[in-house]
Formats: C-alpha cells, structure tokens, sequence
C-alpha cells in the first residue's frame, strides 16, 4: 500500500522525532504535551494538598479517590457515544474547560462530601475525555501511520510527566497552601491551552458523524447501522484480557513501591531508580516497539509477547528478596526493565486491538468500552497486587507471573474468534476508520 503523504510524517531523524512534520500530528504532539505537563504537577501534589491542606485524612482522600475511580470506569461508554452522535473535537472543546473548572474548583474545597463530589466529577470528566480523545484519533489520524503516530504521543506524554513532575518539587519544598494552588491553577491553565490548541486543530470532516447511531447504511453498503460495543462479545472479551494486562500498571505504581521497602533488602531509593527506567524507556523506545503492529493479528502477538515479558519482571521482583540489598537492588532494576519492555509491547498491542476490531462507525463508543476497561483495571489494580505480591511475597509474585502469563494466549485466541455481526467484505483487520475518512 502507498503511503499517504502523512504515513510516517513523524518518521525523522531521532533528534527531531518529537517534531513531526505533519501539522495535525504536530498540534496533536503539542496537546499531549501541555497536557501532560500539567498532568504532572497535579498528580505529584495533588495528596499532599488534600491532606495538608484542606486537612482532609489519608483514608479519606483514599476513599474518595477510589469512589471518584469506580465512577470513571462508567464514563467512557455514554461519553463515547455522545461523540458519536456530536463530534469528537467539538465535544472535547466543551470537556477541556470544564477540567479546568474542577481542578480550580479544588481550591474551594473544605468538607469531605464536596471533595468526592469534586473527585467523582473531575475524573468522569477525565476518562470521558480520554475515551474521546481515542475517538478523534482514530478519526483524524491515517490508519496505516497511526500506531505509530500513537506511540510518538505516549513517548511525549511521558516526557511531560517528568517535565511536570519535575516542576511541582518546588511545590513539595514550599509545603504551602499558596504553592499547591500554584500548581492547581498552572494545571487548569493547561487544560484551557489543549484547548486553545484543538480548536485549530487542522482537520474537519474526518472527526465528523457519518452514520447516525440509530440506522443507516453502514461500512462497505453493509444495510444496517453500527455495532453496538456493549453487544461485541468479542470486543468485550479482548478488552476484558486486554484489562489484565493493564494491572502491571498497579504492579509498577503501588505493589513494586512497598515490596522493595517492606519485602526487599534493597534501599528505599531503588523506588525512584524503577520509576526513572520505566519513564525512560518508555520515552525512548515506545515508538520502536510498535513497529510491525500493523493489524489485530500482529497486535495480539505483540500481547502476548508482552505478557511473558511482564511475567518475566514479575519472578524477577521474586527473587530480589533473597541476597543482600545491593543484588536486590541490581535484580529489582532488572526486573522494571523487562517489565517496561512487556509494557511497550503491551500497549501497542492495545492500541490497534482497540481500532481494528472496532465498528468505524461509532468509534467513540468502542473506545469509551476499552478505557473503561482500562480504567476498571487501575481501580482494581492496587487491591489486587496488594492481596498478592505485597501480602504473600515470593508466592505472590509467582501467582501474579501466571495471570499474566495465561492471559496473552488467552487475548490471541480471542482475536482469532469471528467479528460479531461482520460482513465478509468487513473483516476484524480492514483499516480502522476508513469509512469515516474524507478521500
């Protein structure tokens, strides 16, 4: 297939790979990151403001942190489907300011009602957002360029993580009440500039509505109107297996933390050496890794190396609590850099899983279905590694190994399964977003 002028735009030289030339790839770089800046000053504050500053306790911010998660698992599929029936740029030009009222709205907050309340809007708002944000992507972006284009966007996203990261310990040292709201207006500042950037968003009919949800004709004259992702058993299935794979997430945030300081002899500051491999290989290397994901087969291979791979770091974190603590630290390393590996590969896979198999005619609501996945793994995440690698150990680990193990075959068959409802001149791998694409 010929390449179309934007297919590999972003394909340069290495010391410019993050300016690609492309004008909607660029400005979709330029949100993700000032988005992603702001990102992270607000989650490196955001616990110690709630805590030392509204005076709210630990258990309280935890409880309303993880109501606000359970919340956001429900909000991909009907925010999905309104920019179905809307447009994905155009609702988003409604979310971003809103985002930006909820973070502000923070600083307002003295009660613990009117902070979940907050919370549960802020993050509704938040995986929403992200599920349209998918959508208008998959709409806007070539099919054939577009995991790796994706990839690019992730390697900036962490890079603005760092960067905002890196700008809120000015914050952290002030432990202020005026510098943690620095940080909250400089997020929602960031929210209002994503904005500014995507209203000139460089592209029309390709994030516009072309069948409506109810009927029509559909991809390919096939006599009937989109799939619906709630009844795509398949669709569900792989997003469900896809879910379990996302764990490593909690394995890397919330299990690796407390196993290398209660279960390891490694000293505490191996915590931030993991998280500097895992945000640096991922800045480096995500768009390499996505290389030959080309459609859904490919990408459930990918899976499933991916998930050796993680199972891999996982008995390597089991075998650091044996040895003195610089092995276990050496081990430790070792294992988040095998782990990271299995990650990249994991979430290119998840990308164009999340594409190929979706109906092109109402992509927001498919992908609503993925992030809500996704967004269901991140809550249940912690409970899960807690309940295994940091209460049971070496055990722990090994069952965590094997979940992750077992689930990449399990994604592979999956995919090999028939698309629901699928014409034969509309398989599960044609292009993802072809029928939504102005010629």
């Amino acid at each position: 297939m010929t390449s179309s002028p934007r297919t590999g735009a972003h394909q340069r030289a290495p010391g410019r790979r993050l300016l690609p030339a492309d004008p909607l790839l660029r400005r979709l770089v330029l949100m993700a990151l000032v988005n992603s800046v702001g990102d992270g000053l607000f989650v490196t504050v955001n616990v110690l403001f709630f805590t030392r500053s509204i005076g709210l306790t630990p258990t309280s911010v935890a409880l309303g942190l993880t109501v606000a998660g359970v919340c956001g698992v429900f909000a991909g599929v009907p925010m999905g489907r309104l920019a179905d029936r809307v447009g994905s740029r155009r609702l988003l030009l409604v979310v971003g300011p809103l985002e930006a009222a909820a973070v502000l709205g923070y600083a307002f907050v003295h009660s613990f009602a009117v902070f979940v309340v907050l919370t549960c809007a802020a993050t509704v708002l938040s995986r929403g957002g992200a599920a349209v944000r998918s959508a208008l992507i998959a709409r806007a972006l070539p099919a054939e360029g577009q995991v790796r284009s994706r990839a690019l966007l992730r390697s900036v996203m962490n890079a603005g993580l760092v960067v905002g990261s890196g700008g809120a310990v000015l914050a952290l040292q002030a432990d202020s009440y005026a510098g943690y709201v620095t940080m909250m207006v400089l997020d929602a500042l960031s929210f209002l500039g994503v904005t500014v950037l995507l209203a000139g968003l460089p592209v029309s009919a390709s994030t516009a509505v072309t069948a409506a949800p109810g009927g029509g004709t559909g991809a390919a004259g096939e006599p009937r109107g989109p799939r619906a992702a709630l009844r795509d058993r398949r669709y569900l299935l792989v997003t469900a297996l896809h879910a379990v794979l996302e764990l490593q997430l909690a394995v890397l945030t919330v299990g690796l933390p407390l196993w290398i300081v209660l279960g390891t002899g490694a000293p505490a500051a191996t915590v931030a050496a993991v998280n500097a491999v895992n945000c640096l290989l991922v800045v480096v290397f995500q768009v390499r890794a996505s290389r030959g994901v080309t459609d859904a087969a490919s990408a459930a291979r990918a899976c499933a190396r991916g998930a050796l791979l993680l199972a891999g770091g996982c008995l390597v974190y089991a075998a650091a609590q044996y040895g003195p603590g610089w092995a276990a630290a050496g081990a430790l390393l070792v294992g988040a850099l095998v782990h990271t590996l299995g990650e990249l590969l994991t979430s290119a896979g998840g990308w164009t899983l999340s594409l190929d198999l979706a109906d092109p005619r109402s992509h927001g609501e498919y992908q609503g279905v993925f992030m809500s996945g996704q967004a269901a793994a991140h809550v249940i995440g912690p409970v899960v590694v807690t309940l295994t690698a940091v209460d049971h150990g070496a055990v722990g680990w090994v069952v965590l190994a094997g979940v992750f193990a077992l689930s990449g075959p399990a994604l592979t068959a999956a995919v090999r399964g028939p698309a629901p409802g699928a014409a034969p001149t509309a398989g599960p791998t044609a292009a993802p977003g072809t029928a939504v694409r102005p010629g």
